[in-house]
């Protein structure tokens, strides 16, 4: 089922996440199912559990290709629950992010370049990866959702904010943010 996505300025999504107890329960099947349904639908790179309003540390992402981030290499679908990233060094590097919680803007945002972090599948199963590059940059991002940490603030240079379509107007046709 599609499920309405909070928007910035809703006071849960500045909430920090509870851990699932039971990652292979029917509930939270459900909940993946509605997650797929919603990113999918929006065209998102990913999707954190409290966007839709749902206080878990739960967090999809992946896609071969899509419209919002032509240029990025794509990222293996993965359903990650109870999420712990570790930085694998200090360097950070910037990139364009937008976010389905904040619609119709993008703003640079430093992220670490490098990236492990792990957790567990639906099935029960630890989950284990070493990443770089949109990758990394996505799977921060949505585990910051799980901290009630939205991109706009990590923002260091707000000339570096704006909306969409007047800073990249080449994407005018991909669906909004």
């Amino acid at each position: 089922m599609i499920r309405d996505v909070l928007r910035m300025g809703d006071p849960r999504l500045l909430e920090r996440s509870r851990e699932v107890a039971d990652p292979t329960s029917p509930a939270i099947a459900a909940l993946l199912a509605d997650m797929r349904d919603t990113m999918r639908a929006q065209n998102g790179a990913g999707l954190a559990a409290p966007q839709i309003g749902v206080n878990l540390r739960v967090v999809i992402f992946g896609f071969e290709h899509n419209p919002r981030y032509p240029d990025a290499e794509g990222v293996p679908y993965t359903e990650l629950i109870n999420p712990v990233l570790t930085a694998q060094s200090e360097a950070l590097e910037d990139g364009w992010e937008g976010c389905l919680s904040v619609p119709g803007f993008r703003g640079v945002v430093p992220r670490h370049v490098r990236l492990h972090y792990r957790g567990i599948d639906p099935a029960g199963r630890p989950i284990e990866r070493d990443v770089t590059g949109f990758h990394a940059r996505v799977v921060q991002h949505e585990c910051d959702h799980l901290d009630g940490i939205l991109y706009p603030m990590r923002i260091r240079d707000f000339s570096r904010f704006g909306f969409t379509d007047v800073l990249f107007p080449e994407l005018a046709d991909a669906p909004a943010d």
